[in-house]
């Protein structure tokens, strides 16, 4: 299974400068993934965060000090302004090389360029430096108990009161809110407002009294979410990206940051599972049931259809595109590689056969195929359900009605 190289290579200097820094991050990654490091190829990840999470966040480090995060950011912001082809060529070249998966990705990736496209220069230049250096970490507070992906319905509160917002409510499916430092929180702040009038998009520090954070275990016996309780927590007036009860733009922004250049290196690492699992077929002798080999060949050719979906997404965003277009496309993306990668997780199951339902060892620890299988459940759901993914397609992009309400 040969790895997805980038389609419609530049030409020209262009494809030069693209060459160079391929072969920049390639040798630096041979040279870094080494001695101290060696130990954290693969690991990481959804799932998975609890693994070396310490020492993923001192190599997350160690890469912003090399000038390898926030690539595409400004200069001014203490990025390298990459083209985008060479942004997707970086993290083609970091999943091959089996590096640890980020901790950074939700400051890195969302709030770093939700901050860059609608925030004031004083939040940017609070708050992107300690992103670009993994300082600080953040969370997202979006999803709620009795709103789920249904964004709009949130119910959490913030009111002004003197220099400060006051939060009241709670979000659920928080990933990593417990080491997190930070949080972008949705709230609801004109009292009687409905759906996705009257909502704001606050920056809200963690380490406060009125923020409780419990874990929630889950089927893989691992807790990476989590329930995240406001009690009257404070966040400073001007600590509002955006105008107060705009927010919904705001968030529809960061929902678009959140299906984007990474998404490459997702499916690099889609395509390494894809192979081993692959091996495993071979070696059990799975892979000479003809169902299997079909289903193999089927989800090979779904990855493509993954690759070729991220880049029309990604181009369009570069291009402007209206909104409607814009959330039909990422909607569609994260359809496909949810639902591919819970179909990964089912067929993993079936090529292992009955020695799937069994422990590694008496302690009752997971083996990473049933941890896939477990885990993957969730990707249909995290991030946007399949139903409401659905809803914004129909509503927002063909325009039928509406769900009833």
């Amino acid at each position: 299974m040969s790895a997805i190289q980038t389609p419609d290579p530049a030409t020209g200097a262009d494809a030069s400068a693209d060459q160079r820094f391929r072969l920049e991050v390639r040798e630096w990654l041979a040279e870094n993934l080494n001695g101290q490091y060696r130990e954290l190829r693969g690991l990481g990840g959804p799932g998975s965060e609890h693994e070396a999470f310490d020492e993923r966040l001192e190599w997350d480090r160690h890469l912003a000090a090399a000038g390898l995060t926030c690539l595409g950011w400004p200069v001014e912001y203490g990025g390298r302004a990459a083209t985008l082809r060479q942004q997707v060529i970086f993290h083609e070249e970091y999943a091959g090389a089996n590096a640890p998966a980020r901790v950074s990705h939700l400051g890195e990736e969302l709030l770093g360029p939700t901050l860059l496209a609608f925030g004031t220069e004083a939040q940017k230049q609070r708050f992107l430096p300690g992103i670009r250096s993994v300082t600080e970490l953040w969370c997202q507070g979006y999803s709620e108990p009795g709103a789920g992906s249904d964004l709009a319905n949130v119910s959490t509160t913030a009111r002004l009161d003197g220099d400060q917002w006051s939060i009241n409510g709670q979000k659920i499916w928080t990933s990593l809110a417990h080491v997190a430092q930070w949080c972008f929180v949705i709230a609801r702040t004109e009292p009687g407002s409905a759906r996705h009038h009257g909502l704001s998009y606050l920056l809200v520090p963690m380490d406060q009294p009125g923020i409780e954070v419990r874990p929630i275990i889950q089927l893989t016996g691992t807790s990476e979410f989590n329930e995240v309780f406001f009690d009257d927590a404070r966040t400073d007036a001007d600590l509002v990206v955006g105008e107060p009860g705009q927010g919904w733009r705001v968030a529809m922004g960061t929902l678009t940051f959140e299906r984007g250049i990474s998404t490459v290196g997702q499916q690099i690492r889609f395509a390494r599972e894809l192979a081993d699992l692959e091996t495993v077929a071979k070696d059990n002798g799975a892979l000479n049931d003809p169902a299997i080999a079909e289903r193999i060949d089927d989800a090979w050719v779904g990855l493509r259809v993954l690759r070729a979906q991220a880049l029309r997404t990604m181009e369009s965003a570069h291009q402007n595109v209206d909104a409607a277009t814009a959330a039909g496309q990422a909607s569609v993306s994260k359809l496909l590689w949810g639902n591919w990668h819970r179909g990964l997780g089912e067929l993993a199951m079936d090529i292992l056969g009955p020695p799937g339902l069994l422990a590694e060892n008496a302690a009752g620890d997971l083996g990473p195929w049933q941890r896939l299988y477990l885990f993957t459940r969730a990707d249909t759901i995290y991030g946007g359900s399949n139903e409401v993914q659905r809803n914004i397609i129909s509503e927002r992009v063909l325009g039928l009605p509406r769900e009833a309400r």
